[in-house]
């Protein structure tokens, strides 16, 4: 593994600052692509940068890829210019990968960092790694963006696609998004509460990525989430608790569809059952399995 390169789509990214320190701790030279690469080697100076694919070149071969790249979902309402952005930056930036790699020498691995919505709105039905994708926009560009990534096993690529839950960290994500919320004591369950919330811890994931890379019998689709998903309603709770602030205040799902459109029907008012069913079954140890314990180190330490 010493001196292998590591090419990282994504690594400015809330998980992609996370994942490098791990990758080059276990000895992998980080190749990142960035839309800003000038700005990218001021603020990680220990990794190379690259703007555009043709500049691999000169810089031998690469071993892996971990590709996060991707326009986040859940930030406001998907236009038509929106809902493309976010085309281009999952399945066309991996379309443009392969094409790439398909004329040179492929890598032993790639991890691509799919997500749950890739099973669509399905109510309280528990989901493994074999149950079909669902409906719905969201479901349509994970599979879309996943069917891609599959391309690289015709090149001889290990393929691993993980399917993301809502990842949990300081700094950014979803709590960046709601602590704030929450501490002014504005949090609360969204429209009824019930709908399912599979949510990851960022250092779980960093080893299932970690994993995905050196296991060389995993590949396909794999679950990184915890064990244990939630209600959104006790999702609110916990980390009303964590903060000790109120959690009592709802967002109404009539206020959400006027704001958010179509985004609020996929991703705030519906979820995902997940289990890691693959996980499980190879012996991954979870860090952090619940809920609670998942935010309070999160709180206390900083991460």
């Amino acid at each position: 593994m010493a001196d292998a390169a590591l090419l990282v789509t994504g690594a400015t990214g809330f998980i992609g600052r996370a994942l490098c320190p791990r990758f080059a701790a276990d000895g992998w030279r980080i190749l990142g692509l960035s839309r800003t690469p000038e700005r990218a080697r001021r603020l990680w100076p220990a990794y190379t940068w690259i703007g555009d694919l043709a500049e691999l070149d000169r810089l031998g071969p690469v071993a892996g890829i971990v590709n996060l790249a991707g326009a986040p979902l859940a930030d406001r309402r998907w236009t038509e210019r929106r809902r493309r952005e976010f085309y281009d930056s999952r399945v066309a930036l991996t379309e443009q990968l392969f094409e790439h790699f398909a004329a040179r020498s492929a890598p032993r691995v790639l991890v691509n960092g799919s997500a749950v919505g890739f099973y669509g709105p399905r109510g309280d039905e528990p989901l493994d790694e074999g149950a079909e994708p669902g409906a719905g926009f969201a479901a349509d560009l994970c599979s879309a963006w996943e069917s891609m990534a599959c391309q690289f096993e015709n090149l001889g690529t290990r393929v691993v696609r993980l399917r993301v839950g809502v990842v949990l960290g300081r700094g950014g994500g979803i709590l960046g998004r709601l602590v704030p919320l929450f501490r002014l004591g504005l949090g609360g369950p969204v429209g009824s509460g019930r709908q399912w919330l599979s949510w990851i811890h960022l250092e779980d994931l960093v080893e299932i990525v970690r994993l995905g890379l050196a296991d060389e019998g995993l590949s396909g689709a794999v679950n990184a989430t915890a064990p244990a998903p939630v209600t959104n309603r006790d999702f609110a709770r916990a980390l009303g608790r964590a903060l000790r602030r109120p959690a009592l205040l709802p967002a109404p799902a009539p206020l959400l569809r006027l704001a958010f459109g179509q985004m609020a029907d996929e991703l705030l008012l519906a979820g995902q059952r997940v289990v890691p069913k693959r996980l499980l079954e190879r012996g991954f140890s979870f860090r952090y399995p619940d809920l609670s314990a998942a935010l309070a180190a999160i709180f206390a330490s900083g991460t």
